[in-house]
């Protein structure tokens, strides 16, 4: 029938109490590694989130500045091309 004797149970039944144990044991350690693992990414992301802001904002500042030079450049072009058609209809 089986090969386990009544004498060999206790034996048996210790040794998979101290692998139960064990795994108790490693899955707390393993716990306790992500929690520290993703504390870590969420400190290097906010990290790099403040960084990507702080260059938005310094790229926002440069379009600001090149679009009022593009919107006077426009500007100038289209009343300097008024007063050469306006010049040349002789309006002026």
């Amino acid at each position: 029938m089986s090969d386990i004797t009544p004498n060999d149970l206790p034996a048996r039944v210790a040794v998979l109490e101290r692998m139960a144990q064990d795994t108790r044991d490693m899955l707390a350690d393993l716990r306790a590694e992500m929690r520290q693992g993703f504390a870590d990414m969420r400190a290097e992301m906010r990290q790099g989130f403040g960084e990507t802001r702080s260059e938005f904002r310094a790229v926002r500042g440069e379009a600001r500045s090149d679009f009022r030079w593009l919107l006077g450049i426009m500007l100038g072009g289209f009343a300097g091309l008024l007063g050469v058609i306006a010049h040349g209809f002789h309006w002026l």
